[in-house]
């Protein structure tokens, strides 16, 4: 027998005639929780240790957008479409009593427009069509991304910069295009290289951004959300 035929039977005993252990299987499998909680734990304090001056400034920007009358739009791809979903909800749908429902607009929700522009001009528009739509100036975009280089959110972000709007997003790895590209107001990177990792910290960090920005805006709530 090869060394490779060993090594497939040690990680694979139960194909090759051997039962597993399933005392040790089941300490394998809490011992893989707790190394995971850790990290998700360690990934999130090094982060908010990092960019809590960064993260104050984009709830400033995202609560003047709001003292302006202005609307909040967001987008993202796959798993970071369920964040921008998340984001737009947060500030329609305050879960804190006396905290006012702030204008927020998904742009990942309309499926009759992402498969007609998707379809007909590319995956690449379907962001600046919405935006081309609706947005105005004085308006703010949030885009989520675990790698920064998704195109359509590049595109989008180019044409949110035409039309006068503030650009904020959430990366991950080494941010990508997003942060490279200049087009990002305020971007703030997960530096890792776990998927997991960086949309854990995503929704922490919005959840807290949420926080923020109706905390900012405590002396101005009268005038909120009259936006037409």
């Amino acid at each position: 027998m090869s060394d490779s035929d060993d090594r497939l039977q040690a990680l694979y005993p139960f194909l090759h005639g051997k039962t597993k252990d399933a005392a040790q299987e089941h300490q394998a499998l809490l011992n893989s929780i707790e190394r995971k909680a850790a990290d998700s734990v360690a990934v999130k304090q090094q982060f908010f240790t990092q960019h809590g001056e960064a993260l104050i400034e984009a709830a400033t920007a995202v609560a003047d957008v709001y003292r302006r009358q202005g609307r909040m739009f967001s987008m993202g791809n796959g798993g970071s479409s369920c964040d921008a979903a998340h984001f737009a909800v947060e500030f329609q749908h305050p879960v804190t009593a006396g905290r006012p429902a702030l204008p927020a607009m998904n742009l990942c929700v309309d499926t009759a427009m992402l498969t007609a522009v998707g379809n007909d001009v590319g995956m690449a528009h379907v962001f600046v069509r919405q935006l081309e739509a609706h947005a105005r100036a004085g308006d703010g975009v949030m885009g989520f991304s675990t790698s920064g280089n998704s195109d359509n959110l590049i595109n989008a972000y180019r044409k949110a910069k035409q039309l006068g709007l503030v650009t904020l997003g959430l990366a991950g790895g080494d941010g990508g295009e997003m942060r490279s590209s200049g087009l990002v107001d305020h971007c703030l990177v997960v530096e890792t290289d776990s998927i997991h990792r960086v949309q854990e910290v995503h929704v922490a960090c919005y959840h807290i951004l949420w926080d923020l920005v109706h905390t900012l805006l405590a002396d101005h709530r009268g005038q909120l959300g009259a936006a037409t």
